[in-house]
């Protein structure tokens, strides 16, 4: 079977490229020409298929799963049926605790959406983090493979980096969960990232299921104090890397970057130089301009993935309100995206020019069509919620100002 990328070395128009050409409004032949380039990629479940990269929308990712203190599988169904239901275009199950293979049958049952795991999670859970090795990491990959997983994200953490991470102090160190595993690892058996020594195996594993092979952010700052450092940079030198060897084995790819916590000046120079040093498309978790939006984390991150959007990122990664609190419910689940759903719409119109929703919105209240508006909204049931109940709107009364100017 030849992937996405292979058929489009060839010239070859696939049914998910015609699919999501139509669905974006572009010309296939274009899409296909930027998956030979590596500048966009197909995430497929199925006959579910989303398009992620350059002249594309911004896509959504939403977290879920179980934590190693915190296991409800009813509650991960219901923030899968949550994400499907709001418009989410990707989940990522980072489930540790339970019988994780047993969760994600139920995850992948109650969703069409495309699914993306972290290897390294389960494998930690399953071995421990002593007793972890190369082979059973590997192991765990192709059984994710085997289970239908659209996208695995790996570290690319390597010896360079954590030298570089040991000179200059952090406030917070390693942040990514993933990212301190693999290290953990690389430093408790004085050896090389596995994920690296493996890498042709790892290629082999995406490029025979045609999994997107997303480069992780081990890298990225836990609060604004912490800027971009020599470690950061290394970091996308050796992603950068690792994915134009993945591109030309004929494996789809995403750089994961510019996440984390970045005061918000600094968000949109960060996306740019990422998007100069690569052509492939751009995963942002957050970011988070602030640290003192603790229980509105969502909100504070809703700011910054409109300025990485705008300033050129693909995809996001959304935040709820439980960020750095506790595993989130799935109330939390839809605030969240929500909020990263409207972050993506703002980042598409200044990248794109997309405004269409945004006029039909303007006409409705200037007919003061109120219904319109909630039936034309992210989440018709909060709208409505809102308005009262009243025919009319209780804010302005009699005094509304575009009925009263329209009256002279």
């Amino acid at each position: 079977m030849r992937t996405q990328v292979e058929q489009a070395q060839r010239g070859t128009i696939t049914l998910q490229m015609r699919k999501i050409a139509r669905s974006e409004g572009i010309d296939p032949h274009e899409l296909c020409e930027r998956i030979a380039a590596g500048s966009a990629v197909i995430m497929q479940r199925r006959e579910r298929c989303i398009g992620i990269g350059k002249g594309l929308s911004t896509k959504v990712n939403v977290n879920l799963g179980t934590s190693s203190t915190k296991v409800c599988v009813d509650e991960e169904i219901q923030k899968a049926r949550i994400a499907e239901t709001f418009g989410a275009d990707t989940i990522s199950d980072l489930s540790m605790g339970g019988d994780i293979n047993e969760i994600r049958k139920e995850i992948f049952s109650h969703t069409t959406l495309p699914i993306t795991t972290v290897p390294v999670y389960q494998s930690v859970i399953e071995h421990g983090l002593k007793d972890m090795n190369a082979d059973n990491i590997m192991a765990t990959l192709r059984t994710q493979a085997e289970q239908g997983i659209s996208s695995m994200v790996i570290h690319g953490v390597n010896c360079e980096m954590l030298v570089e991470f040991r000179r200059k102090k952090r406030i917070l160190g390693i942040v990514s969960k993933g990212g301190s595993i693999t290290s953990a690892f690389m430093l408790m058996n004085r050896c090389e990232n596995p994920f690296i020594e493996h890498f042709d195996d790892v290629l082999s594993i995406c490029r025979r299921n045609d999994i997107i092979l997303s480069l992780g952010n081990t890298a990225r700052s836990g609060c604004i104090h912490d800027r971009r450092d020599r470690m950061q940079m290394a970091e996308i030198r050796q992603n950068v890397q690792l994915a134009h060897q993945a591109h030309s084995a004929g494996v789809q790819v995403i750089i994961e970057g510019a996440g984390g916590h970045i005061r918000i000046d600094r968000i949109a120079p960060m996306v740019k130089y990422y998007k100069k040093q690569s052509p492939f498309p751009l995963f942002v978790a957050g970011p988070l301009p602030t640290d003192v939006a603790v229980g509105y984390d969502h909100i504070a991150g809703a700011a910054g993935a409109s300025a990485a959007s705008a300033a050129g990122a693909d995809y996001l990664c959304y935040i709820t309100p439980a960020e750095h609190l506790g595993l989130p419910n799935p109330d939390a689940v839809k605030e969240g995206l929500i909020a990263f759903r409207i972050a993506a719409h703002i980042g598409d119109t200044v990248k794109y020019g997309r405004e269409a929703e945004d006029l039909k919105i303007a006409q409705l209240r200037a007919a003061l069509d109120r219904e319109g508006q909630i039936c034309c909204s992210m989440d018709p049931q909060r709208a409505r919620e809102l308005s009262d109940g009243n025919p009319e709107c209780t804010m302005c009364g009699e005094f509304c100002a575009i009925r009263i100017m329209r009256e002279f």
